[in-house]
């Protein structure tokens, strides 16, 4: 599920239909507002335009039903579009500047609250769940229950309510399932088509920067996707819970610069250069990650590494000409600096460059990452 190691997470699923959430982000203890982000996503992944300030104080979530008793005053009122919906914060590891901050950003997410409690921190393992390749076994092997999931999903009140087309559609889709006498063939075959195309919608999404040929994947419409539903479902597929272009940035390649797949079975390895001054720009971090091809889930390595980031210490620089080389193999390549290495497994695998804090052109999504090239 692509899940980072940049940040700690705390999150909460809202349910508004009983009265307002009373949510306090406290003034102590310190933690830059900057060292965090605050995401808000409806059932369907879509940003919700109503926003928690970065700050310190009281908020009360409100649902679309309204709240006609009486607040606190020192309590700042925020109405949302629907009941039920996903919070969650991303408190920074390592400062920009590469100071360790996470005992700072253990306290913060820890000292978070709502009317219904503190936060509560259990081990990642618990929200492990591989999604993605559960999803795409069940489809793949029986693609009728795949379907009966969907549905009673889509039904669910805790989904947004339905526009007269979608129940229509949707109401229609139960009665065919309904019949005895529907070809089932027919549906499984739909299903997974539709399958196949949201996996190669995400796939083959590098046409995103026209004037600059490249094999990075990059959404510039993540969390406001209009009626582009298929790309709304192949972000899903790839990475969940993914914050807007004010939040953050994703670049996702499974194929080297030769448009080749990306394999690790050489030990040579891989590397990728930025150029002197081509750096993403960021107001947090940028980091690169490697992910199995599959679940999208973290590579293990005996040297218990996962990233190469803007905040890594001793990262080094090439003297002849100040760019910087990040060294993609199994094994520390010699006279690699470690902090240049980013472990990858004997086989395939795929990149993630995120820009937590986006500027300059990668806030305006003209940043093209340079490829990754074949030792």
């Amino acid at each position: 599920m692509a899940i980072n190691v940049d940040t700690l997470y705390v999150s909460s699923y809202l349910d508004l239909t009983a009265g307002p959430v009373i949510l306090t982000i406290p003034a102590t203890p310190p933690f830059p507002p900057k060292s965090y982000s605050i995401l808000m996503l409806d059932p369907y992944g879509d940003l919700l335009p109503a926003s928690i300030p970065q700050a310190s104080g009281s908020y009360a979530l409100i649902g679309p039903g309204g709240f006609t008793g009486t607040l606190p005053t020192d309590v700042t009122p925020i109405t949302l579009p629907v009941d039920f919906s996903a919070l969650i914060f991303r408190a920074d590891k390592f400062s920009p500047t590469g100071e360790d901050q996470i005992k700072q950003a253990d306290a913060f997410r820890r000292s978070l609250t709502t009317s219904v409690g503190a936060a509560k921190i259990v081990p990642e393992i618990l929200f492990s769940v591989p999604f993605k390749t559960t999803a795409d076994d069940l489809i793949a092997h029986d693609p009728i229950a795949f379907l009966r999931q969907l549905q009673r999903a889509v039904a669910s009140d805790h989904t947004p309510t339905l526009s007269p087309y979608e129940e229509a559609l949707s109401n229609r889709f139960d009665s065919l399932l309904a019949n005895r006498n529907v070809n089932r063939s027919e549906f499984s075959d739909g299903a997974q088509a539709a399958h196949e195309l949201i996996l190669d919608r995400y796939l083959t999404h590098t046409d995103w920067a026209p004037s600059t040929p490249t094999n990075w994947i990059h959404f510039t419409n993540i969390g406001d996707w209009g009626n582009q539903v298929v790309e709304r479902s192949s972000i899903t597929e790839f990475i969940q819970y993914a914050n807007n272009i004010k939040a953050a940035a994703y670049y996702h390649v499974f194929k080297d610069a030769n448009g080749n797949p990306l394999d690790g079975s050489n030990p040579r390895g891989y590397v990728l250069t930025f150029p002197r001054g081509q750096l993403p720009e960021a107001m947090r971090f940028w980091s690169l990650t490697a992910y199995t091809p599959e679940a999208i889930e973290l590579v293990p390595n005996l040297a218990h590494k996962y990233a190469v980031a803007s905040y890594t210490p001793h990262l080094q620089f090439n003297s002849n000409d100040g760019s910087l080389s990040v060294y993609m193999a199994q094994q520390l390549p010699a006279g690699v600096p470690m902090a240049n290495w980013l472990p990858i497994p004997a086989g395939a695998f795929n990149i993630m460059l995120r820009v937590y804090g986006p500027e300059g052109s990668v806030e305006d999504n003209t940043y093209v990452p340079p490829g990754i090239f074949r030792q």
